[in-house]
C-alpha cells in the first residue's frame, strides 16, 4: 500500500488537470480555439523556455548518465526495428501500418513524461527528463517520418526542414550549448523565461485534456488497441527488464521508466495529419493511451518501488 500511495501521489495530479482541462472543454469555459492556441504558445514558447532554463545551469559533466542516454536511444531504435518488422504481418502493409508503429513507440515526452519526472523527484527529475527529452527528441522524429512514409523521399525535404525549425529542437540544442560552454546569460532573461517556464505543464496538460475526445475512442479497432497495449504495458516492461543489468541509479530508472511508459504522444495526430495518413486511428491511441496511463504507470511505479528500485 505504502508504493502504492507513492505512485498515486505523483500521476493522480498531472492526470486530474487533465481531466479538469476535459471537463471546462465540455461545460464551455474551454474551446478548440483556445486549445489551439493554447498548444501553439506551450510548443513554440513555454515548452522551449522550460527546457532552455533547466539545461542552461547544468554540469553536464556530472548530469548526463551516458548509460542511461544511450541505453535510452539504443532501446528505443531496437524497439522500433522490431515493432516495424512485426507490422509487415500485422496490420500489415498499408495505410495504417505507419500510425499503427508510431503509436506504439512515440511517448508523450514534452508534457506527460516530464511532468512524472518532475512530480517524483523535483528539480533533479526535470533536468534529467529535460536530457533526456533533448536527446530522444530528434530520434523520434526522424522514426516518425520514416514509418509514416515508409522510407519514401518524397517529403523527407520539407520534413526535415521542419523538423530544423522546432522550438523545442532549437531550445535543446541552445540550452546544451549554453550548459557545455557556460556562456553567461543575463539574470533579466532567465528571469523571464522562467516566468513562461512555470506555465508550460499546467497550460500544456489543460490543453491535453481540452483536446481528448470521447468520439476518438468510439473509433478504436484491434489495431488501436494493440498499440496501446504495447506502448503502456508491453514495451515498457520489456525495455526495464532490458534496464535491470545496467544497475542504474533509483533516480536514473525512474526517469528512464516514466519516458518509456508515456502515453502516445499527441503530435503523432498532428504528424499523421499532415502527411495525410489514417488520423482517425492516430487519434484514438491517444486518446486511448492518455485514458489509461495512469493506471499503467501507477502500477509500473508501485512495483519498482516495492522493489527498491527508484
Amino acid at each position: 500500500m505504502p508504493h502504492l500511495t507513492f505512485a498515486l501521489s505523483a500521476i493522480l495530479p498531472i492526470f486530474l488537470v487533465l481531466v479538469v482541462g476535459w471537463w471546462l472543454r465540455r461545460i464551455g469555459w474551454l474551446d478548440d480555439q483556445f486549445t489551439e492556441t493554447g498548444s501553439r504558445l506551450v510548443f513554440n514558447l513555454a515548452l522551449p523556455a522550460l527546457i532552455f532554463t533547466n539545461l542552461i545551469d547544468l554540469e553536464l559533466s556530472h548530469l548526463i548518465n551516458l548509460t542511461q542516454v544511450g541505453f535510452a536511444l539504443g532501446a528505443t531504435v531496437v524497439a522500433f526495428l522490431v515493432l516495424w518488422a512485426g507490422s509487415r504481418f500485422w496490420p500489415g502493409p498499408g495505410a495504417d501500418r505507419g500510425v499503427f508503429v508510431q503509436g506504439a513507440f512515440r511517448g508523450n515526452l514534452g508534457i506527460i513524461g516530464i511532468a512524472v519526472c518532475a512530480s517524483l523527484y523535483g528539480q533533479q527529475g526535470l533536468a534529467l527528463g529535460s536530457v533526456l527529452l533533448a536527446m530522444l527528441t530528434l530520434l523520434y522524429n526522424f522514426l516518425s517520418v520514416f514509418a509514416l512514409t515508409a522510407g519514401g523521399a518524397s517529403r523527407w525535404r520539407d520534413v526535415l526542414l521542419t523538423i530544423a525549425r522546432n522550438p523545442l529542437i532549437l531550445s535543446i540544442f541552445a540550452g546544451l550549448l549554453v550548459a557545455a560552454l557556460d556562456l553567461p546569460i543575463p539574470a533579466l532573461f532567465v528571469t523571464s523565461a522562467e516566468y513562461f517556464a512555470r506555465m508550460t505543464l499546467p497550460l500544456a496538460l489543460l490543453c491535453v485534456g481540452a483536446g481528448l475526445s470521447l468520439d476518438d475512442l468510439r473509433h478504436g479497432s484491434p489495431v488501436a488497441f494493440a498499440a496501446v497495449a504495447l506502448k503502456l504495458v508491453v514495451l515498457p516492461v520489456m525495455l526495464m527488464l532490458a534496464a535491470l543489468p545496467l544497475e542504474l541509479a533509483p533516480v536514473a530508472l525512474g526517469t528512464l521508466f516514466a519516458m518509456f511508459a508515456a502515453p502516445t504522444a499527441t503530435v503523432s495526430y498532428v504528424m499523421v495529419r499532415s502527411l495525410g495518413g489514417n488520423h482517425r486511428l492516430a487519434a484514438s491511441i491517444v486518446a486511448l493511451s492518455t485514458l489509461l496511463a495512469p493506471f499503467s504507470l501507477a502500477a509500473g511505479l508501485s512495483l519498482l518501488r516495492g522493489q527498491g528500485m527508484i
